[in-house]
């Protein structure tokens, strides 16, 4: 997180939490707890305050205590920049929330952008836009003329569809991220929206990819119902998520992302009119050395055919 985002606008506070800070870096959890308190006695309506809070009261041991501060840090950020209440869900193992807040996701990516391609590739061994681009071939994709990358970030899914896409349009909630994505000179136009909060609207494409973006989101109904409804009759969606543990599960895991489970992934395609549906068991990235399973998943509508009279009308069927 940005300093200025942590900063309580009180010196006394400020100074305050970094002698929590302090305590901390040296293993005493209890007294930075008790400086931090003090602190947020100064400056009570300091949610960044409130959270880390809850992170020191986390790693005391003090879970419900925790997940009181991360509430009270909510109530007074709604917005929940810091993901406070993916923190306290996890403490509490009671899921309230089904996505990201945006906000959190926002601030968390526009301070990762300008190092984002070197830590995600080189530090996570990510491979997402090279399994994408594997499985789609293994459809039987061969070019798009318009293809759109959902949560484009930086641009490196976008580096690997070019070649095969007329026109290549990007989305990301991160304007840093885009920026660093227009630098590239790949995309055709670039877009910034919150892809888990789309509305139907006239775009319609060939082929959509989101490499390493559910991950973001919870429950899928609503971002996989936009994609069926801009996809063109015969157009492909492409995307890959964390496997969840159990087949028709979604979790919220410790690294705040989520994981999706195969059966709820297969229902979900089915009841939004997919017709041809692969789910593939990966790899796409690592988290502290340790593989991360995956799923890449291809889903296609059916084409458009003519009745037998030969009426020039199309009618799609799924």
């Amino acid at each position: 997180m940005a300093a200025l985002r942590f900063s309580s606008g009180d010196p006394a506070a400020d100074r305050r939490a970094d002698y929590a800070e302090q305590f901390a870096a040296r293993g005493d959890v209890e007294a930075a707890i008790e400086v931090l308190a003090g602190a947020l006695e100064l400056v009570p309506g300091w949610a960044a305050g409130w959270f880390r809070l809850g992170e020191f009261q986390e790693m005391a041991g003090q879970i419900e205590a925790a997940a009181s501060a991360w509430d009270r840090a909510v109530a007074l950020d709604p917005e929940d920049a810091c993901g406070a209440s993916l923190k306290r869900d996890l403490a509490r193992a009671t899921p309230l929330v089904e996505s990201m807040p945006p906000a959190f996701v926002e601030l968390l990516f526009d301070q990762y952008a300008p190092r984002f391609d070197a830590a995600l590739v080189n530090g996570l061994g990510y491979r997402g836009p090279e399994i994408l681009m594997q499985r789609i071939a293994a459809s039987g994709f061969t070019a798009a003329q318009d293809v759109l990358d959902l949560g484009c970030g930086t641009g490196l899914m976008g580096e690997a569809i070019r070649a095969f896409a007329g026109r290549l349009e990007g989305m990301d909630i991160s304007a840093r991220m885009l920026a660093e994505a227009r630098a590239k000179g790949i995309y055709d136009a670039l877009q910034k929206r919150d892809i888990a909060r789309l509305e139907a609207g006239p775009e319609r494409y060939d082929l959509i990819v989101a490499a390493d973006v559910f991950a973001y989101i919870g429950a899928l109904e609503g971002v996989i119902g936009w994609c069926r409804s801009a996809l063109k009759a015969g157009g492909v969606l492409a995307f890959t998520v964390e496997a969840g543990g159990d087949d028709d599960e979604v979790v919220l895991r410790e690294s705040r992302r989520f994981a999706h489970g195969r059966g709820y992934l297969a229902a979900l395609l089915a009841r939004a009119g997919f017709d041809g549906v692969d789910i593939t068991e990966c790899v796409v990235r690592q988290d502290r050395g340790e593989n991360i399973a995956s799923l890449a998943v291809v889903a296609s509508l059916a084409p458009v055919r003519h009745d037998r009279a030969g009426d020039d009308e199309a009618q799609l069927f799924a």
